[in-house]
């Protein structure tokens, strides 16, 4: 079964549910609040009639066969009202004009006196409900009075089924509504099962944005998002295999012609020499490629590749400065680096890993450096901050975005892979690296990590 109709058809149930519950309800609560009022009815009549009883002499009062004729006091009500006064015995000596719809046998004779006093019995006890009663003492003995519940329950019956008239055609009408709010709410997931349909199919440039309110819109949002996302990794996939089939290719055409001439003896003497310090060369840049590339796939796939250690920053920086001295003494550079001393720059992270990640920013920095290379350590806001700035030509607005991605590399860049690999080492280390420009020229690239305090 469809959701939509799925919905309907537990929406309509709900809705029959509460319109029976509602039903019954009002129902009895009709019919206890029309018997209230008539009990307040009848005992307002019984007080001004046992008042007026009161004020009469019994040797004043007119006998119609032996029968008391009452005074009725005249009320909305008093045309369904039955009065009857009994003496102490329970004899009916006085009655109202009798009704059709009370069956109450009242006689004159010895034989009914019996029956009378059972029947009043009953209605005294409460045991007939057939009737709402009120009873009252007077001089001249006790006065009830009655009327049918059916004359009660005709009126609430009469005016129950014009409320579930409206209530069924309020019903109706929810029910209407329903259909249209859920049409509108399972329409964009109809949509956006079929926009999934394109994810699955690894059509993602096709995917739209559903547009919905709510959470709906909220999952659309995120299925356009991922779909973009997806785009952008199936795109640098594609690229990094034709960045390193590039790579690759480069020295291995090298090493491939140089090989070839020396065997065919194209070079002689002095050329056959360099031939094979370029076939030694590219086979270390080519060997030194495949060893990033692999890294790179471990960092990303292996977990047990790396192992977190708590370490000091300072104690790190010095041994990358140490291992940069031989580069930049060669190109002329001169280095300055600054500590926070008043806080411990204690981090938790690989150390050997992180080196190799700080190694490779600096080797980038001292690449395009003109004469100095600064890093600074320091804390700023809990987290441990390292920024490592040159005074070069900076950074090209078109290559920050992706200067992070594999084989994306600058003017005098090498194998493109050196800083993919600082950040993926980063980001594993729970840091984060980025990149911008300075304002008095030169790049910078700043490292943060979460700061351990030690104790």
């Amino acid at each position: 079964m469809k959701l939509v109709h799925q919905i309907n058809l537990a929406f309509g149930i709900a809705l029959v549910l509460v319109l029976s519950v509602t039903a019954v309800v009002i129902h009895h609560v009709l019919l206890d609040h029309f018997i209230a009022t008539q009990k307040e009815d009848l005992k307002t009549m019984s007080a001004a009639m046992t008042a007026s009883l009161s004020q009469e002499n019994m040797n004043n009062m007119i006998f119609l066969d032996k029968v008391v004729s009452l005074p009725m006091i005249v009320y909305p009500a008093a045309a369904s009202v039955e009065a009857i006064l009994t003496d102490e015995t329970g004899k009916v000596v006085s009655r109202s004009v009798p009704m059709e719809d009370i069956n109450i046998e009242i006689n004159a004779g010895p034989l009914a006196v019996s029956s009378e006093i059972s029947s009043l019995q009953n209605i005294w006890n409460g045991t007939d409900t057939r009737y709402i009663t009120e009873v009252n003492t007077t001089p001249q003995g006790t006065l009830t009075l009655l009327t049918p519940v059916s004359k009660v329950k005709t009126i609430e019956q009469a005016l129950l089924k014009r409320l579930l008239i409206v209530v069924c055609v309020a019903g109706a009408l929810m029910f209407l509504l329903s259909l249209f709010i859920t049409k509108k709410l399972i329409q964009p997931l109809l949509r956006l099962r079929e926009e999934l349909k394109k994810v699955k199919d690894r059509h993602f440039e096709d995917v739209k944005l559903i547009k919905a309110g709510g959470e709906i819109g909220s999952v659309a949002q995120s299925v356009y998002d991922m779909a973009g996302e997806l785009k952008r990794y199936n795109h640098v996939q594609k690229q990094f295999f034709q960045n390193a089939s590039h790579e690759l290719k480069t020295p291995l055409m090298s090493i491939s012609g140089y090989a070839e001439g020396i065997k065919d003896g194209v070079f002689e003497g002095e050329d056959i020499h360099k031939g094979l310090d370029i076939i030694m060369s590219e086979s270390s840049r080519l060997k030194k490629i495949v060893t990033e590339m692999t890294l790179l796939a471990k960092l990303d796939s292996e977990e047990d590749i790396f192992k977190p250690s708590v370490i000091c920053l300072k104690d790190l920086l010095i041994e990358t400065i140490e291992r940069m001295n031989p580069l930049l003494i060669k190109k002329g550079l001169t280095l300055y680096t600054s500590y926070d001393d008043h806080e411990p720059l204690t981090i938790q992270a690989d150390s050997d890993k992180l080196l190799q990640a700080l190694i490779n920013v600096v080797s980038n920095a001292t690449r395009y450096a003109n004469q100095q290379i600064y890093i600074h350590a320091a804390i700023k806001n809990g987290r441990v901050e390292i920024s490592i700035s040159d005074d070069g030509p900076g950074i090209s607005e078109d290559l920050l975005p992706d200067l992070f991605h594999r084989f994306v590399k600058g003017k005098d860049g090498e194998s493109g892979l050196g800083l993919a690999i600082s950040r993926a080492i980063v980001e594993r280390c729970g840091g984060l690296i980025t990149a911008g420009n300075r304002r008095e020229g030169g790049a910078v690239i700043s490292i943060g990590f979460p700061n351990l305090i030690s104790t």
